[in-house]
């Protein structure tokens, strides 16, 4: 039995989807806003313009192309607004010591529902259970991929307290790469800070271990990779045991003045300035590179479950 045909006007089953950060860093062509709501299929969409139903700003707009922004512009289509798009939501969140990295535990551990009254975000990627900072909570699938997937390779940035002072040849291990798990890490930019250059630290609610005749340091790490309980296994092979682990930033968003278990919304300039930079880096990758990770997607759809 056929199906029968939907109007180019009615909206396509599912959710309408928020806004996310895929279309905040630049205007985008108003063809590609209307499909990335999820309400009309790719048929639709060129029929809604050719007849005249969407508008910008009040105007009449028939062209796919027409860049726009769908946050400061009003579009409608079939005389109603695109918008009450909701945005998604973006959370920065001071993880403490000891919290789970998840809003459920079944063996009762603390975790982010303790702290986030938020429904409905997850965090983009995970931060252990003994370790601590920034973490990013959200809604934006796009950029929950964006920053999670390895292909990206992008940058995340922790304090690193030590036992003993590394030397310069443990120090350029750790930057060349160390075997874990019979893999080799990726190059990573490690530093030995200084007291003056080391930021404020917050009191931890568990001291760490401390020895009277043995000294600690503060490295500063950043790694372009997840391996699991990375940072920990990195300097444990070369000597030099981790105490603590706070992480600063993820790409181009910071800690800041925030306090272990506070949160905040990422500030508009914030959310503009990570589009941006996500943009840039994937615009700067060889097109090579590109088009393998695109036949990768393709085979993996092939490939049976």
């Amino acid at each position: 039995m056929a199906h029968p045909r939907r109007s180019a006007n009615a909206p396509s089953k599912g959710a309408q989807r928020p806004f996310g950060l895929s279309l905040v860093a630049r205007r985008q062509p108003l063809g590609r806003i209307l499909l990335s709501t999820g309400r009309w299929r790719a048929s639709q969409v060129p029929r809604l313009l050719a007849e005249g139903q969407v508008t910008v700003e009040g105007h009449v707009v028939t062209d796919l192309a027409t860049r726009v922004n769908p946050w400061k512009e009003t579009i409608t289509v079939v005389g109603r607004p695109l918008l009450p798009l909701r945005p998604c939501r973006y959370v920065l969140f001071y993880k403490p010591y000891q919290v789970l990295s998840s809003f459920t535990d079944a063996e009762g551990r603390k975790t982010l529902a303790e702290y986030i009254p938020i429904p409905d975000i997850y965090a983009v990627g995970r931060l252990d259970y003994d370790s601590e900072g920034l973490m990013l909570l959200t809604d934006d699938g796009w950029l929950n991929h964006r920053l999670t997937h390895p292909r990206y390779e992008h940058p995340k940035t922790y304090l690193v307290q030590v036992e003993r002072i590394p030397d310069e040849k443990a120090l350029e291990a750790l930057r060349q790469g160390v075997v874990i798990q019979g893999r080799r890490t990726r190059p990573a930019e490690v530093a030995l800070l200084t007291e003056g250059e080391l930021p404020p630290i917050p009191e931890r609610s568990v001291p760490i271990r401390y020895r009277a005749n043995v000294p600690t340091c503060w490295l500063r790490i950043t790694l372009y990779e997840g391996m699991k309980r990375q940072i920990r296994h990195m300097t444990a092979a070369v000597g030099f045991p981790t105490l603590r682990l706070i992480r600063i930033a993820i790409g181009p968003l910071s800690l800041g003045d925030l306090a272990p278990g506070a949160w905040r919304f990422a500030t508009e300039a914030e959310l503009a300035a990570l589009a941006r930079w996500i943009h840039e880096r994937e615009a700067a990758r060889p097109p090579l590179q590109r088009r393998s990770a695109s036949k990768g997607r393709k085979r993996n759809r092939r490939t049976p479950a």
